[in-house]
C-alpha cells in the first residue's frame, strides 16, 4: 500500500500541483482561517502537516505557524522544501510515525488520510491526540462516503484509497478523545468531477 502511494506521488510531481490549482471551491483556506482563529497559542504555534505534498498549503500555514511537514514522496518533499524553506520536512509514512506526547499545538491532514488503510484510522487519530498539547487542534479532510481498501487509477497513476462514511469518521474522532468544534461536508469541483469531503476541526480537551 505505502509503496503504491509513494510511487504514485513521485510520478505525479510536479503535475499534481498543477492539477490542484484547477480545483474549484476547495475550502481548505477557510478552514485554515478557523485554525488560526481558534489556535490556543495564536501565531507561532507548532503545527504538524501530515501529507504535506509539494508544500502549497504548507506555505499558507507557515504565514502563522512553525511547520513540520511529513510526506512519503521524496519528490514532493523536494518541491515543498523549495516552496517553504523555513519549514522542517521529513520523509516518513505518517501512519507509522511517533512523536513525544504534547509535541504540537496543531495537526493538519489535507486529503491525506484517505491514503491510509481505514483499519488504521482509529490508532492514527489516537496518536494525533497524544501528539497534541492540551487545547491543541486537529484539522482534517476525511472521506464522506468511504469505501474499503482499494487500488485504482487516479490522474494516470496507480493509487491507494480507503475510508469510512462521514458519520463513522465523526464517531472515530470522538472515540479518540477529541471534541468536535466544526464538522462539515463540503462539495468542490475537481477537473471533470464533483467530489465532497468531511472537514473536521477538533480539540484535544486535556
Amino acid at each position: 500500500m505505502i509503496r503504491t502511494v509513494q510511487a504514485g506521488y513521485e510520478a505525479l510531481a510536479p503535475r499534481f500541483g498543477e492539477w490542484m490549482a484547477k480545483i474549484e471551491g476547495d475550502p481548505w483556506e477557510r478552514f485554515v482561517g478557523e485554525l488560526e482563529r481558534l489556535s490556543p497559542r495564536g501565531p507561532g504555534g507548532r503545527i504538524l502537516d501530515l501529507g504535506c505534498g509539494s508544500g502549497t498549503k504548507t506555505k499558507r500555514l507557515a504565514r502563522s505557524f512553525d511547520i513540520v511537514g511529513v510526506d512519503i514522496s521524496e519528490e514532493q518533499l523536494r518541491l515543498a522544501r523549495a516552496e517553504v524553506p523555513e519549514a522542517t520536512f521529513m520523509r516518513a509514512d505518517f501512519a507509522a510515525l511517533d512523536f513525544d506526547e504534547a509535541s504540537f499545538d496543531g495537526v493538519v491532514a489535507f486529503y491525506s488520510i484517505v491514503h491510509v488503510p481505514r483499519d488504521q484510522h482509529s490508532a492514527l487519530f489516537a496518536n494525533i491526540r497524544r501528539w497534541l498539547k492540551p487545547g491543541g487542534l486537529f484539522l482534517a479532510s476525511l472521506s464522506h462516503v468511504g469505501g474499503p481498501d482499494r487500488t485504482e487509477e487516479w490522474l494516470g497513476v496507480e493509487m491507494f484509497f480507503s475510508g469510512f462514511p462521514a458519520e463513522t469518521n465523526r464517531q472515530l474522532v470522538r472515540e479518540a478523545g477529541f471534541e468536535l468544534l466544526l464538522d462539515e461536508v463540503v462539495w468542490m469541483r475537481e477537473p471533470g468531477l464533483d467530489v465532497a469531503f468531511l472537514w473536521v476541526l477538533a480539540v484535544n480537551p486535556s
